[in-house]
């Protein structure tokens, strides 16, 4: 695993109750793993905020307590996206809005890394727009086996536009991998054979992009006459060579899963608005996949059931807890599965897996 080079950091600072115009308090959800798991053992959440993002850290592996809120500036950044790779680097992608000649807003891509807990990020790195001047969506990322850094953002054209790193671990320039009238928000994996996949849902049914090898070109896209709601695709490796896309069906409003070669598996539960939280985790001895979102009353929803197994049902918990944006699931130091959520009034709040049999989370505790 590389180990990019840090440039000066912009330094984490704690802030008191007396900084409140600084950002106290989260104003929604990030996208992707918004809840990371350190190579120290320890948990971080981190959340967007006015000026910046917020960030929250485990004081000791297996909590309950926790420092923070720490502050880290990102000004003009109006969507936060943070993915996490295999070394345990944590990656934050930005989708920025600067004035521009003109006056009008000029989005751009950003970029910064935190490599270990707790400690400072790398500078915001602009990875431009492929489109200069043109509309630009959301990113999302995934880093692959090799810790390689993928970033996806819906291009002015509707398709799908890749900025990746390069072998020697600069940045590739913009690739137009396609496609038309995709969702803002596709899925992207990192697979364990190394390649990455992404799934888009788009006004003609779902697109999905398939890198033919690892480090290798991606080919697609290919679609599929499969009905998926907006903003509610996700993904998960569910073997090594292969991919696991979940989304709300458009009909029906129930929870759908999806391998390329095969049908789409109903699950039930409610109406996600939001892309379901995934996490792989044995569970009594079984390999299970573990989902949690937001319905459209803006109340969490955590579900289970075995991994490729669907049709021996999929078990589902309405939870009394109200959320901004979707949840979060790791495991922490322990093992143990954890939801996070960012509450209405913009505290974070975790509850953890407890010892009874399957799966069954204890109190809930605010950050």
């Amino acid at each position: 695993m590389r180990r990019r080079p840090a440039g000066p950091v912009d330094a984490a600072r704690q802030i008191g109750r007396s900084h409140e115009e600084q950002g106290r308090f989260a104003s929604g959800a990030a996208h992707g793993d918004w809840l990371t798991l350190g190579k120290d053992g320890r948990l971080t959440l981190y959340a967007p905020t006015r000026g910046g993002l917020l960030r929250w850290t485990e004081t000791v592996v297996g909590g309950p307590a926790w420092s923070g809120p720490h502050f880290v500036a990102a000004p003009g950044v109006t969507h936060l996206t943070v993915v996490q790779g295999a070394d345990g680097y944590v990656h934050f992608l930005g989708r920025r809005e600067r004035p521009g000649a003109d006056g009008a807003p000029s989005p751009d891509i950003v970029h910064a890394i935190q490599y270990q807990t707790g400690l400072a990020f790398t500078d915001w790195r602009s990875l431009g727009n492929p489109h200069p001047g043109g509309e630009l969506g959301r990113p999302v990322g995934a880093v692959a086996a090799d810790g390689t850094v993928h970033v996806f953002v819906r291009g002015t054209h509707g398709g799908l536009m890749l900025r990746r790193e390069a072998p020697n671990g600069k940045w590739r320039a913009w690739e137009d991998l396609r496609g038309s009238g995709i969702d803002a928000l596709p899925a992207a994996v990192a697979l364990a054979d190394g390649r990455v996949e992404v799934c888009a849902a788009a006004e003609t049914g779902l697109l999905v992009w398939r890198q033919s090898a690892p480090g290798g070109d991606f080919g697609g896209p290919r679609g599929f006459s499969l009905r998926a709601a907006p903003g509610t695709v996700a993904a998960a490796g569910t073997a090594p060579d292969r991919a696991t896309f979940f989304w709300t069906d458009a009909d029906s409003g129930g929870a759908a899963a999806w391998r390329i070669g095969g049908w789409p598996s109903t699950l039930g539960g409610s109406t996600a608005e939001k892309p379901y939280a995934v996490l792989r985790t044995p569970l009594d001895g079984y390999d299970c996949i573990v989902l949690a979102y937001r319905d459209v009353d803006g109340s969490a929803v955590l579900g289970m059931g075995g991994t490729e197994n669907e049709e021996s049902g999929f078990w589902w918990y309405a939870l009394t807890e109200s959320c901004q944006g979707g949840p979060a699931l790791a495991k922490d130091g322990r093992g143990r599965v954890v939801m996070a959520l960012v509450g209405p009034d913009g505290v974070p709040k975790v509850a953890r897996q407890d010892d009874d049999a399957g799966l069954s989370l204890g109190g809930w505790h605010s950050l």
